[in-house]
């Protein structure tokens, strides 16, 4: 069966852009009629399963075939030496999100979690059974776990193509004029991708022509690399996407079990379906690496900062390379005359990382945060107003004037919500009733503002109601909503009358849902298309006698609740529905592209800024950590919609606490594989965990940023958040805990 896109798009709701409007996708979903990839068994179903490797390092020398092809409902073992050929390398990196993957190339083990075989079966249990029963004997080589036995290596890049070098000014003597330096070392784990949807394909040929049912961020991306694979054209490629339950970046990139079970379904000639199980999640499809950190910071007798230096080792995989830009988040925040920052890498036995919610800067500022709060102490100061002395107001390095920056009124709104005036300097100074130590802490928060170039295309009907296209990406926040709401300010048009298409290649190209970028330029795109079909109908109108509109052109037309009025007189006005009909049209299709102006976007320095105030709780005697209150105050542009922003920045701070407080992937280091590969062992908050919550929109213009003034939300919850809760632990305790996440024996030992 097909995905249920259209009755989705027909679900309609009125409001404005700018109005808390609610999810177009929300009744679908919250009723269970939302059709995600794996709910989907066309005619012919196969299922296939894939058989993991058990061991980091060496290569399968056997595995039972036939006693796998013996199971009742097997039809077919991929291995390496049946799989078919492939028309592109798969140790070949392609461009844009390109990484090597494991498609059973040859019988060697790279990572524990590797895909050594796939059992397809009539059905998934008997699927299942077989992968079972393929009993793989190795060749063991002992696995590189760690710094003691890792490769390190200088990069070449860091993140997608980011130097991995950055400096200005002279660290040495802004060094040594300084009144005060401060060093230290920090530790962030790996921490790996816990979508409620695992990833999962629906693989179709027919003929040379191939159709997807798969969670993507990235439909026409993904489109042109399935199709270098096959050999086949990008448009023989169908993506159908209409809903993705959580991506964070893990599903912009390929994966090597997904493209296996294109290869099935090609060799056998049915649908092949594979979901993968969530242990197998942890290896082929990304996560967030490890990384040791540096931070050295001299400050002058007044507090301000004279030099900083940040140093990233950062792990990767040992047959590719994404290193964490962590280093990075220094950059761009604070004013300091001379900064370094510089990355290393080290290779070890694990699956590639990859883009994991705000890559580089979650992980570059938990440890930026820390560093600044012990700055402030070795100062004598407030942690804010520490900040406050060492603003930027022109980016760091480069110079270039920010296109907009309310980071004062974040930290002034937010310190003021939280309370920050009546926090004593000194930790371990606050108690509850109960007699747990109270700490407070606070982190700054940034993420830049990509652009990424998008399609769109908008349809004025002749009944006045409007159809907009594009293909672009909802996993959850709220993007089919926002996008909406932008087309249909653009058609002056309630959301109501627009009919609203997405979640399917075919459409015009909506670019990647990454990097907080997907409303900004998805949402352009749609505006453009929306104002394209506006000024078509403001020529009809204009240029016919027996418009009230007549020989309007100059003064110009305002579009507003599906008419047109002149803008200086807009009690002379025209229904599009008259225009069209006295115009002989049916129907008035506009496009539009998205992109940014290059000398814009070299001339602005152009980031969303917030600050994050976190108070915890800690048991004096065990040493347990509770987050209570969590305040953040985030300026990101124009709010297109706050109830959906409202909740993007609930989903940064509560993955920042995660950050700080819970997640880690634990490794055996004789085998390495990981030992905590599921919900229950690989910890993250539920809702015990975050009990209050509070996130304060600062309002903000930028008129450079792009045309509708549009930053990005998704990201940037988490980076302030992490350093917040960090330092409140210290507050509460007085020990400084520099490893991620922080533990009971940390506090207690």
């Amino acid at each position: 069966m097909s995905p249920d896109v259209t009755s989705m798009q027909n679900t309609r709701y009125g409001s404005n852009a700018g109005q808390p409007l609610t999810r177009r996708d929300g009744l679908l979903k919250v009723t269970g009629r939302a059709t995600y990839a794996a709910d989907n068994n066309p005619d012919g179903l196969l299922h296939a399963v894939t058989a993991v490797s058990t061991i980091a390092r060496g290569r399968v020398t056997a595995l039972d075939i036939a006693a796998a092809k013996a199971h009742p409902g097997v039809i077919e073992v991929l291995t390496p030496e049946n799989r078919p050929p492939l028309a592109h390398d798969p140790d070949v990196k392609m461009e844009r999100f390109g990484f090597r993957i494991e498609v059973l190339q040859d019988n060697s083990v790279r990572y524990a979690n590797q895909p050594i075989a796939v059992v397809v079966a009539e059905t998934l249990e008997a699927a299942a059974e077989g992968a079972a029963l393929l009993n793989p004997q190795y060749e063991v080589e002992e696995p590189r776990t760690g710094l003691d036995n890792g490769v390190r290596f200088d990069p070449a890049a860091v993140g997608i193509g980011a130097s991995p070098r950055s400096a200005h000014g002279d660290l040495d003597a802004g060094m040594a004029r300084a009144a005060k330096v401060i060093e230290a070392d920090y530790e962030t784990p790996a921490q790996y991708h816990n979508a409620m949807e695992p990833h999962a394909v629906v693989a179709q040929w027919d003929g040379d022509k191939l159709t997807l049912d798969m969670p993507n961020q990235a439909l026409a991306m993904s489109c042109a690399s399935y199709a270098a694979y096959f050999g086949i054209p990008p448009e023989n490629v169908v993506i159908r996407s209409p809903f993705l339950g959580g991506g964070f970046g893990s599903k912009a990139i390929l994966n090597g079990p997904q493209i296996l079970a294109m290869i099935a379904a090609r060799m056998l000639g049915r649908p092949v379906k594979l979901a993968l199980s969530r242990s197998q999640m942890y290896g082929p499809v990304g996560h967030r690496g490890n990384t040791w950190q540096t931070l050295r910071i001299g400050m002058d007798g007044e507090g301000r900062i004279t030099a900083l230096h940040h140093r990233a080792l950062s792990a990767t995989s040992s047959f590719d390379d994404f290193i964490e830009p962590a280093a990075n988040a220094s950059t761009h925040l604070y004013a300091s005359p001379a900064l370094l920052s510089e990355h290393q890498a080290i290779r070890l036995d694990v699956g590639t990382p990859g883009p994991m919610r705000a890559p580089g800067e979650a992980s570059g500022s938990a440890a930026l945060e820390v560093a600044m709060d012990e700055a402030a102490e070795a100062c004598g100061m407030d942690p804010l107003e520490f900040r406050l002395k060492n603003y930027a107001e022109k980016e760091p390095g480069t110079g270039r004037p920010y296109s907009s920056k309310a980071l004062r009124e974040c930290y002034a709104e937010g310190a003021r919500r939280f309370g920050w005036a009546s926090r004593p300097l000194a930790p371990r100074r606050l108690r509850d009733e109960d007699g747990f130590l109270v700490g407070w802490g606070m982190g700054t928060a940034l993420f830049p503002c990509p652009h990424f170039p998008a399609q769109a295309r908008a349809t004025l009907r002749a009944d006045g109601t409007a159809l907009v296209e594009t293909a672009g990406v909802d996993m959850g926040q709220g993007a089919w909503t926002a996008l909406a709401q932008i087309a249909a300010e653009s058609l002056g048009l309630d959301p109501d009358k627009v009919e609203f298409h997405s979640g399917v290649s075919t459409l015009p190209d909506a670019g990647v849902a990454g990097g907080s970028a997907h409303t900004a330029s998805a949402g352009l795109a749609l505006h453009n298309a929306g104002r394209d079909v506006i000024d078509q109908l403001a020529v009809f109108a204009t240029s016919d006698p027996a418009s009230p509109l007549f020989g309007a052109g100059n003064v110009g037309v305002v579009a507003r609740a599906g008419r047109l009025h002149r803008r200086d007189d807009e009690s002379r006005s025209e229904a599009y529905a008259e225009l069209l009909a006295r115009a002989g049209q049916r129907e008035i299709v506009g496009t539009g592209q998205s992109a940014r102006d290059p000398q814009l976007g070299q001339a602005y320095a152009m980031y969303s800024h917030g600050a994050v105030f976190a108070e915890v709780k800690v048991d004096p005697d065990l040493g347990q950590v509770r987050v209570t209150r969590l305040v953040g105050a985030f300026a990101a542009g124009r709010i297109i919609n706050p109830r959906l922003v409202e909740s993007q920045y609930f989903g940064g701070m509560i993955w920042g606490a995660s950050f700080a407080l819970h997640e880690e992937a634990i490794v055996d280091r004789r085998t390495g594989r990981i030992m905590n590969a599921d919900l229950a062992e690989y910890h993250v908050p539920v809702n015990a965990d975050i009990p209050s919550l509070e996130a304060v929109l600062i309002p903000e213009e930028d008129p450079y940023v792009n045309p509708l003034g549009v930053k990005g939300v998704g990201e940037i919850g988490v980076t302030g958040t992490v350093g917040a809760v960090a330092n409140a632990v210290w507050h509460a305790t007085g020990v400084r805990v520099r490893k991620f996440p922080i533990r009971i024996e940390n506090l207690i030992g």
